[in-house]
């Protein structure tokens, strides 16, 4: 353990040589300070929000991920072409102290620059915000300065009427000529629709189980989080709809008529103690317009409370922002275990560019293909074995990618939600621990079969 604090505080003080910190301290600070100076916000709580919390702590979490790989790429890289490494392994020093080491104390920097950046967004927020309307001041405060929690109605259980719905189109002639999964996907897709669609002038209620926190939920308000879809092909500005919230049998009920516009979010006020005996909040729309409005399962309606304070979620969301660069720099010292820093550097760069590259991973697994697709049915003609081969290589990727891009702290912060204990033990398990250790894994095995008598001083 001493050795490996020792490779630690020789790595930390390594930036210094470089004059690193120094640099970068400055970029963070006058990133942070400077941009909220020369984007102006609109006067309200969203926008303040939006320039001085999500585009500052963004550029501080993008600018400390690249100089995390480009550190890790060359503190490692840099001391076998120096021949530097070569007289740490003659002592009693295991090489994969030199390894952790590096990445510790690479963490260590990495962690003094994000609470320095961080501490100078959450004053610079408080400061800002005394300076808002009243009114505006009374929005941060509920909605973006406090750690919510979130209720849904559960999906419904919709796989009967798929089956049902399938075996009547399969029995068309026309029909069972077509690839069976793409039908079963068509026909979900349809029957999830009458599930979502509130037709001109019906009624939706939904029943959301609110019974976990409902004594705690006392004399508090509630939010009502909504985002809907418009079915007409010309979307209108706003779309009318009558909300009723409270037990249908109930003394009291909060009866909202509202204009919103589609595919957005909006978020009103609910009144407290609405939420029945049983713990159910009931939640009415009447759709008065004359077409049809879609409520998607996923967040089409969400019900947010007051879960605890905005200070220690902003400590959690910070905490999750270090877990990315911790991997970081295990996928930066792993590439420079056998490659020389240049080579390392743009390997890591192009395994962060397969990360944003999602899109196209599920767009190879839904077709799949990576070769051209059918394009009347949008599937591959003739599969063979390099598709299945490519699609299982796909899929193992985006299940690694989204072990790490599950968590999003910036958006929970800005949106005032509740990043909870157990979602940062989760960020550090998935990310640190299992996709980390990997990279990890892997760099220490290289680097403990690397043979560094070969490498020679490029000086």
């Amino acid at each position: 353990m001493q050795a490996l604090l020792a490779i630690a505080r020789l790595t930390f003080k390594a930036a210094f040589r470089f004059r690193l910190v120094p640099v970068l301290t400055v970029l963070l600070i006058g990133g942070v300070l400077l941009l909220p100076a020369v984007i102006k916000d609109d006067g309200t709580a969203r926008g303040l929000t939006q320039i001085v919390l999500t585009y500052t702590l963004g550029l501080t979490t993008a600018v400390l991920g690249l100089t995390t790989l480009w550190l890790a790429c060359g503190t490692l890289a840099k001391d076998v072409d120096d021949c530097q490494v070569q007289m740490l392994v003659v002592k009693p020093v295991a090489r994969w102290q030199i390894w952790a080491g590096k990445w510790l104390g690479i963490l260590l920097l990495d962690g003094v620059l994000l609470a320095l950046a961080t501490s100078a967004i959450f004053l610079q927020l408080q400061w800002r915000a005394k300076r808002l309307p009243p009114d505006q001041q009374a929005i941060l405060r509920n909605e973006i300065f406090v750690a919510r929690g979130s209720f849904k109605e559960p999906v419904p259980d919709y796989q009967a009427d798929v089956e049902r719905v399938l075996e009547e189109r399969l029995k068309n002639e026309q029909v069972a000529a077509m690839d069976r999964g793409e039908l079963r996907r068509l026909v979900t897709e349809q029957v999830k629709a009458q599930y979502q669609v509130v037709l001109p002038g019906w009624m939706r209620t939904w029943r959301i189980d609110m019974s976990p926190v409902k004594d705690r939920l006392l004399n508090q308000p509630l939010y009502l989080r909504i985002k809907f879809f418009a079915a007409a092909e010309k979307a209108a500005d706003t779309y009318a709809g009558i909300w009723e919230i409270g037990p249908i049998e109930g003394p009291t009920r909060q009866r909202e008529i509202l204009s919103q516009a589609p595919e957005t979010f909006h978020e009103f006020m609910v009144l407290p103690n609405l939420i029945g005996p049983d713990g159910i909040l009931t939640v009415q729309f009447r759709n008065q317009n004359d077409t049809a409005l879609l409520f998607q399962f996923e967040d089409g309606i969400e019900v947010l409370y007051r879960e605890g304070g905005f200070l220690l979620n902003y400590v959690r969301g910070v905490a999750i922002v270090l877990c990315w660069l911790a991997l970081l720099a295990a996928v930066g010292l792993a590439a420079a275990s056998q490659l020389s820093f240049p080579v390392a550097a743009f390997v890591s760069l192009a395994l962060l560019l397969v990360a944003f590259s999602t899109g196209t991973m599920r767009s190879v697994i839904e077709q799949g293909t990576i070769r051209e697709v059918d394009h009347d049915t949008g599937l591959v003609a003739n599969p063979n074995l390099f598709d299945a081969a490519s699609v299982a290589v796909f899929k193992g990727m985006l299940g690694t990618v989204n072990l790490v891009r599950d968590f999003s702290p910036i958006e929970q912060l800005s949106n005032g939600r509740s990043i909870t204990w157990g979602t940062l033990a989760r960020a550090a398990a998935q990310i640190v621990g299992l996709v980390g250790g990997i990279f990890a894994l892997i760099g220490i095995v290289v680097f403990q079969r690397r043979e560094l008598a070969t490498a020679q001083s490029q000086n």
